[in-house]
């Protein structure tokens, strides 16, 4: 792990608008809705051999937590959450159990990432879900136009090779986006205003975290 101070967050996809820019120029960005996060953890070099700060959103009714989730928010002195992640973070000492964490966590023009899960797709074939040309729609082709076509010789090497691109389940994926700006951030409403588009439907749980990969811009 590098040696990084990582901030994040949790929160739920709202949908897509627009607004502009100092420059006057029409930005779209996504709207994430933040609720407040709890720290319910805190991992130390010296007890887990790693620093980490885990955090949990969205309170649920203590009957809804199984018994060893409901002892681990308990010794934390928090009410049960349905979401948790971890970050690596190497400021992890100057978090305390039970603190709140914001959208505020984030400055206008900050870089981040954004890890939610993808739409699902559902069976896709070759062309939908890896962008095959297809096989020609004449010249004799018979029923055969969105085939992926060969996948690999006969008697040499008499196999299909790992990796090869075919027909299957399509997206309901984990994906990072990378290297997107912090737009705007109301901390009245716990709204994130982010560059571009993210992964995941309307409602989706999302996680904004620090950029891994943020570029240096030269002078």
């Amino acid at each position: 792990m590098s040696d990084r101070q990582v901030r994040g967050v949790l929160g739920t996809k709202l949908g897509m608008t627009q607004l502009w820019d100092a420059d006057n120029r029409i930005v779209p960005v996504t709207v994430v809705k933040v609720e407040p996060n709890v720290v319910t953890q805190i991992r130390t070099t010296t007890v887990d051999g790693y620093e980490a700060v885990q955090l949990a959103t969205t309170a649920i009714a203590q009957r809804k937590a199984t018994k060893p989730a409901a002892g681990h928010f308990e010794k934390a002195g928090v009410a049960p959450r349905r979401h948790l992640v971890e970050l690596r973070t190497t400021d992890a000492a100057d978090y305390s159990l039970g603190q709140e964490v914001t959208a505020e966590a984030f400055a206008t023009g900050a870089t981040v990432d954004v890890v939610g899960t993808t739409k699902g797709k559902g069976f896709a074939g070759v062309m939908k879900r890896h962008g095959f040309h297809g096989v020609g729609a004449s010249h004799g082709a018979h029923r055969n136009h969105r085939k992926p076509g060969s996948i690999g010789g006969c008697a040499t090497p008499g196999r299909v090779f790992k990796g090869m691109r075919m027909a299957g389940r399509m997206g309901a994926a984990r994906q990072t986006t990378q290297n997107l700006t912090v737009q705007a951030v109301d901390a009245e409403k716990g709204l994130l205003l982010i560059t571009g588009a993210i992964p995941g439907p309307r409602g989706g749980l999302v996680l904004v975290k620090s950029a891994s990969k943020a570029r240096v811009k030269e002078a």
